[in-house]
């Protein structure tokens, strides 16, 4: 196994986007996870997994977050390449994991199968994970159930970080806990909701920071709740993230935090985020999204009833067909441009920031491995 330095890197170089081969970007990324002690199989989901954000227009969660966050968990033992989930509870349509540091990208996915598996048995099946690391994109995983013609919900929490105050708080409680729902739509796009319950999640923060952009009002604020726009003041601890629903209706946002703890952690025993040691301190981020709950629903409509299949079709359908206000912008759903996007992104090449592919073939000339074909530039 090669062993890297996670130094933050310097600026990133200059360029217009390159588009990589998806194929080729797959290969890489599976490569590099067998060079970190992966079973072949859990290489390949792990970099599916992780490809999954840059396909849908996600980038801040795909394959810039290779040497940022994966490798690390991996050189530093937090993520164990070669730990085998444990089932801890079963009761049938209910089970408790423990993933026993597993990394996330593979194992959140495997937990889903788990759940959809028991749900083809009971029309429900409901996975809690403790033990667990960062899973990536939770719409990925809940897509799982789609495949299976199932409802996915994925819940999950960061562990013992804390990035987040509640509202009128003076300490870090919380961290993104991502929600996300997937369903079956009757041949037209799957339905996918995929989002941190804070206004924008930390990657997307940073990744504003790296390219040297502004990030809208609404995303961050300071101490006294006054919008803060360079992103570069999130990790110089001079800005907050704020909650989805911005300050009118930041209660909503919050709420779905603290239900997403619920979920993911309370229910598995995980680590939590709201825990007294969170009161000590400066108040400002603090933990390590170390020991992440997840929990992984699969509801199986048709095992209910029948006709699911059909009303979902005719559902989505009428959404589609809702008379747009602007003829130029047709009425579309949660996971319609995410879909179209992902399979052109297939055949025409994935955007790869300059930056991003200057590391990835930085990271390939160091391990000895191809780095990702370039098909051209984004113009």
């Amino acid at each position: 196994m090669t062993t890297l330095s996670h130094e933050p890197p310097g600026a990133a170089p200059a360029g217009p986007p390159v588009l990589a081969d998806h194929d080729s970007l797959l290969s890489f990324l599976t490569a590099v996870f067998r060079d970190r002690g992966l079973p072949p199989e859990r290489a390949a989901a792990s970099a599916r997994a992780l490809c999954h954000g840059d396909l849908t227009g996600m980038d801040s969660h795909g394959a810039a977050n290779l040497t940022r966050l994966y490798l690390p968990l991996l050189d530093e033992g937090r993520a164990d390449p070669h730990a085998e989930p444990r089932v801890v509870t079963d009761l049938g349509a209910a089970v408790l994991l423990d993933a026993r540091r597993a990394l996330g990208l593979w194992s959140a996915s495997e937990a889903m199968e788990l759940a959809a598996s028991r749900a083809e048995r009971h029309g429900v099946g409901v996975v809690a994970v403790r033990g667990g690391t960062h899973l990536g994109c939770a719409g990925y995983h809940a897509l799982r159930a789609v495949e299976r013609g199932m409802v996915g919900l994925v819940a999950s929490n960061c562990g013992g970080q804390r990035i987040a105050r509640p509202p009128g708080g003076a300490a870090a409680l919380l961290g993104t806990n991502p929600l996300s729902a997937a369903a079956p739509a009757g041949g037209h796009p799957p339905f996918l909701l995929d989002m941190s319950t804070t206004a924008a999640p930390t990657g997307r923060i940073r990744q504003a920071a790296r390219e040297g952009r502004p990030v809208p009002e609404g995303l961050l604020c300071d101490d006294r709740g006054a919008p803060v726009t360079d992103p570069a003041e999130f990790d110089a601890g001079r800005a907050h993230l704020m909650w989805l629903g911005g300050e009118p209706g930041r209660y909503k946002g919050f709420g779905l935090g603290l239900l997403v703890e619920v979920l993911s952690a309370v229910v598995s025993g995980s680590g939590r985020g709201p825990a007294p040691q969170a009161l000590a301190g400066d108040g400002g981020p603090g933990g390590r999204d170390d020991d992440i709950g997840h929990l992984l629903l699969a509801l199986a409509p048709d095992a209910l009833r029948e006709g699911a299949l059909g009303d979902a079709r005719e559902l989505f359908g009428t959404v589609l067909d809702c008379p747009p206000a602007d003829p130029a912008a047709p009425v579309r759903y949660p996971g319609w441009h995410e879909y179209h996007l992902a399979r052109e992104r297939r055949e025409r090449g994935v955007p790869l920031a300059a930056g991003l592919y200057a590391e990835l073939a930085d990271l390939a000339g160091r391990t000895g491995l191809a780095a990702p074909l370039v098909l051209g530039e984004v113009r």
